[in-house]
């Protein structure tokens, strides 16, 4: 899987140009996903559906009649952006009104929040169904802080049929809840799987063991057991399975057995057999049943179960057809091609006036992101490694590819003319935001903007406007993010680092001596955060690996802080970093910084 590529930072967007151009019957390819390439009704719902990139044949795989009307597609691993979402929504809405699923996890939840509020604010009802069939990542009481794994074919195959009935979209929405309650998953791992161009799997799993209850973007289980027999497995999933089962369950249900990536089909059939037998023993009645890969996790060994409890509406729904790529049932006619709308019409450009004193700002931002963008290289593998203890490892390329964008985005703005601080890091922000996908990338992408709007374009600048900016770069976070002191998470850096400037600065420190200072504080901050168990984010399932070990967020913004004030305060000459002891490696690398 991770053989073959020119660059691996161009690894998804290739694979979706490759995906559309063998299935241009079926989609076609907008900016940031894929849309049906057939005609949909008028004021047909449209189920808009997505992630990360990984999961073939979810998401783009799973679009077509009787599915999703288009697919979001983002990065490896991570959330596409709220622009991206946005745009591609726009361009499947049939004027029946938008329903957005996707699995539960922060980055997904943040960026398709942003883009549902926009849609609302621009007059296209807009809705939200999570899925949450993860019976590993959180108890029963607690279900819908579960995550999404393979049950997402189960809720999406019920939306789109509904729409695909006629159905408005209050019953859509009504009959995907239903579905989503109704679906438990459970995962187990035989090995990990390797990010394009890694020369590591994100983790291993001991010989001879079997990790259970992984998700999807490669976080390890949450125990480790030994390898069973399949008939042992077959009891261990069905078992687990049966005693979560929801109030209302019935004696009718469908069995998705779901391949992660390098577990073949012969070896998924013999287990479904052994399933299927514990199933109808269980007094069940097994109803058109899935055995194949179809929400994956890159080339990860393991598998996982899937049971939906059906009724009547249900069942009618899950039994219509489909015709998609990856997922066909039934028979469909031909749909006619449509010729999708091109790019909009050129308006002409918002002309910036920027004074002399703005654009002075903004050639120092953009040198600004270019200090942020070295001190991100030098440490994105150490960052990554970091994020895999507990996590899906992209931390350190999600920062590079945003940083790496902003930069570009940056200078573009800025271009032989000059402009604003505020022009620059809307530019840099917006292409954060989009290029590195993920809760990272939507809260760095969107503290850039704001501390850029802070500073406006103005005749004169004073440290006033400064404390402006960070508390403008910080609220961002704070709002959006919904992180809390003690979640460890950046927030648990991030407003250390405010605080101790707003109070240097408030008692007459200079910006550059303020700045240090705040910059001691968010690295001890971050050090700090080795005590604390993550609550929020994909981490949180495996709070217990993540002890002992310093949250990548804080990291990362500790290191861009500190990088941040040595190259603004010209007094303040090279500045040695203490990272957190438990990684010496970063440590080693954070004393160049």
């Amino acid at each position: 899987m991770t053989q073959i590529f020119d660059n691996p930072a161009d690894f998804a967007d290739e694979a979706l140009d490759g995906f559309v151009a063998a299935n241009r019957g079926y989609v076609a390819r907008v900016d940031g996903g894929v849309v049906r390439s057939t005609e949909v009704p008028a004021g047909q719902v449209a189920l808009v559906v997505g992630g990360g990139s990984g999961h073939y044949p979810a998401f783009a795989g799973l679009v077509g009649p009787g599915l999703a009307t288009a697919s979001a597609c983002g990065n490896m691993f991570a959330s596409p952006a709220a622009g991206q979402v946005y745009r591609v929504a726009k361009a499947a809405n049939a004027g029946g009104g938008v329903l957005l699923s996707y699995g539960n996890y922060a980055g997904d939840v943040l960026h398709f929040g942003q883009a549902q509020l926009r849609l609302n604010a621009e007059g296209i009802e807009t809705r939200t169904v999570l899925v949450t069939d993860d019976i590993a990542s959180a108890p029963l009481g607690e279900i819908d802080k579960r995550r999404g794994i393979a049950g997402d074919l189960t809720v999406f195959k019920i939306a789109g049929a509904a729409a695909e009935a006629g159905l408005i979209l209050d019953d859509v929405e009504r009959l995907a809840i239903r579905a989503n309650y109704r679906t438990r998953s459970l995962g187990v791992a035989f090995d990990g799987c390797t990010l394009p161009g890694a020369s590591e799997p994100l983790f291993h799993v001991p010989a001879g063991q079997m990790s259970l209850g992984l998700g999807i973007h490669g976080e390890p289980g949450i125990s480790e057991h030994p390898m069973p027999t399949a008939s042992e497995l077959a009891e261990i999933l069905v078992s687990r399975l049966l005693a979560d089962k929801p109030d209302d369950a019935g004696r009718r249900v469908v069995a998705i057995l779901n391949g992660l990536g390098t577990v073949k089909y012969d070896e998924l059939f013999l287990l479904f057999g052994k399933i299927e037998k514990l199933l109808v023993a269980a007094g069940l009645t097994v109803v058109e049943p899935e055995c194949g890969e179809l929400v994956t996790s890159l080339d990860m060994s393991g598998l996982s179960l899937t049971l939906l409890w059906l009724d009547d509406e249900l069942e009618q729904y899950w039994a219509a057809p489909a015709d998609t790529p990856a997922f066909r049932k039934g028979n469909l006619a031909p749909g006619a091609r449509r010729e999708l709308a091109g790019p909009a019409a050129d308006v002409a450009a918002d002309v910036e006036h920027p004074t002399a004193a703005a654009a002075d700002l903004g050639r120092q931002a953009v040198s600004v992101l270019g200090q942020v963008r070295d001190v991100v290289v030098e440490h994105e593998e150490e960052l990554g490694r970091l994020d895999a203890i507990a996590g899906d490892g992209d931390h350190g390329i999600g920062m590079r590819r945003g940083v790496d964008a902003a930069v570009a985005a940056g200078q573009a703005a800025a271009g032989d003319g000059g402009a604003s601080a505020a022009r620059v890091l809307t530019a840099a922000g917006e292409a954060w935001s989009e290029r590195a996908g993920g809760t990272s990338g939507a809260l760095w992408g969107s503290a850039v903007i704001a501390a850029g709007l802070a500073l406006g374009n103005r005749d004169s600048y004073s440290g006033e406007d400064a404390a402006a900016a960070v508390t403008a770069f910080v609220n961002a976070i704070t709002e959006l993010g919904k992180a809390e002191p003690g979640d460890k998470t950046m927030v648990d850096a991030l407003l250390p680092f405010r605080d101790t400037f707003l109070t240097a600065f408030d008692g007459g420190a200079p910006v550059g001596a303020a700045l240090a200072a705040a910059a001691d504080a968010a690295m001890a901050a971050a050090e700090q955060t080795a005590g604390l168990r993550p609550l929020k984010g994909r981490a949180r399932p495996l709070a217990e690996k993540s002890l002992g070990h310093p949250d990548p967020g804080a990291v990362s913004f500790a290191l861009i802080a500190a990088r941040v004030s040595a190259h603004l305060d010209s007094d303040a000459g090279t500045t040695h970093i203490d990272l957190p002891s438990a990684h010496p490696g970063l440590a080693q690398q954070g004393a160049k910084a």
